[in-house]
């Protein structure tokens, strides 16, 4: 049988690095349940390695505590069944993922109040573009990579430094982001991951047909996605998270050095130690205007 020409790589050959989110306290939350949330995505990883033979999945658990590699399709372990009844991705994955939300469980000090934790995101995404750039390194002929984030859990603002350092290195990768997010809520952290990276970001409306949504939006490919007709984003939610308080805000003060973010104005920068002018306060600029008031 003759070998598969080396220029497919140039445009039809993915790289396809898969985020599943594993945070147990929001799947006990979700009205989808987790088992069929996976049976759902594993159908999807199946039909991207059918659509090329040269498809290559990688697929990293992103816990509330840690994060792992749970499966890669060029592994030589994943070519075959060991008990012959389950094919290799679902027989490997499904035992690489039960060891890991154990392992994942026990680094839990305690339970998150109040609400839903968030998951190591910006851990997964720096596994990732590691993985892409050992892959870029391997030699001239690559596949091309994506990211694809399954995620459910609410964006953590103390990680905002993280993913957003992610999400500039992606960029300057050229690697894509593409964000499928099950949550109640959009997910600021993923819509700003795919629009600067320009991947595409689905919030579906109808969880039970997940696996249309992924099939339809995210199984082409890079070149053929300028062919179809990809869903847009109805708007990008900018927020930033201060470096103090770790919160999501509106306004604010920016370090002009380092470009740190605070919600309250401090006298020193708590990044890189410039001193701050000081702040005018509202009573004050309440009493210039009325000193500056002309008479009647």
């Amino acid at each position: 049988m003759a070998s598969v020409p080396s220029k497919l790589y140039s445009d039809d050959v993915s790289l396809v690095m898969v985020l599943l989110d594993t945070n147990p306290f929001f799947w006990t939350t979700s009205s989808l349940p987790f088992s069929q949330f996976l049976s759902q995505v594993l159908a999807f990883l199946n039909s991207i390695l059918l659509l090329n033979q040269l498809n290559q999945v990688v697929v990293i658990a992103t816990g509330y505590n840690s994060c792992d590699y749970i499966y890669d399709s060029s592994s030589a372990t994943n070519q075959s069944s060991e008990d012959g009844r389950l094919p290799a991705l679902y027989s490997n994955l499904l035992q690489k993922l039960e060891e890991f939300i154990i392992r994942d469980e026990k680094l839990a000090k305690e339970e998150p109040r109040g609400k839903i934790a968030s998951s190591l995101l910006s851990g997964s995404l720096s596994m990732a573009l590691c993985y892409i750039q050992r892959v870029f390194r391997s030699g001239p002929l690559n596949p091309q990579p994506r990211i694809l984030c399954l995620q459910g859990s609410p964006d953590g603002p103390e990680q905002y430094v993280a993913v957003m350092n992610a999400i500039f290195s992606a960029q300057r990768s050229m690697v894509p982001i593409d964000s499928c997010y099950v949550g109640a809520h959009n997910s600021a952290f993923l819509q700003q991951a795919s629009y600067i990276t320009g991947g595409v970001y689905v919030k579906p409306q109808h969880l039970d047909g997940l696996f249309q949504y992924l099939v339809t939006v995210f199984a082409a490919d890079l070149h053929s996605r300028n062919f179809i007709q990809l869903p847009r984003p109805a708007g990008v939610d900018f927020r930033a998270s201060c470096f103090c308080h770790k919160t999501t805000i509106d306004m604010g003060y920016i370090c002009s050095v380092c470009l740190s973010i605070f919600c309250k104005h401090h006298k020193k920068c708590s990044t890189c130690g410039s001193v701050f002018g000081q702040a005018q306060s509202d009573n004050t600029s309440a009493s210039d205007r009325k000193r500056k008031a002309p008479e009647t």
